[in-house]
């Protein structure tokens, strides 16, 4: 079982970090739900051994950064320069094959999700 936390409500410009744990997985995603919208992903990180590659959706690249911490063994979404379309249900996921990338269906665990609300 997958535990978000970090969720909350914040302004438009604004910075929250998620993390999600536990992240033993070599594949681990992070996607969002609009209310009456589907799911979405939002991007990933595959590690193997000590390298670890990130991939964005378009829509958050550049303003939103993926990261583990074997330590902590989380995963962490650093969100900055939050728009009021950020706003939703935030969900952490992990696939256990090795192969990583963003199609729902390939993902095994989830978490519960933490609301992210972003007022204009």
């Amino acid at each position: 079982q997958l535990v978000e936390s970090g969720g909350g409500s914040v302004q438009a410009g604004g910075s929250l970090k998620l993390s999600c744990e536990p992240a033993p997985y070599t594949c681990m995603a992070w996607f969002r739900q609009a209310p009456g919208s589907e799911r979405e992903p939002i991007g990933l990180i595959s590690t193997l051994i000590d390298t670890s590659r990130m991939e964005y959706a378009n829509s958050v690249k550049g303003r939103f950064t993926i990261s583990r911490d074997n330590a902590k063994n989380t995963i962490s979404l650093q969100m900055d320069s939050l728009t009021p379309e950020d706003t939703g249900m935030y969900y952490c996921a992990a696939r256990i094959q090795w192969e990583c990338n963003l199609r729902e269906a390939d993902f095994e665990y989830w978490g519960q999700g933490t609301q992210v609300t972003v007022s204009p």
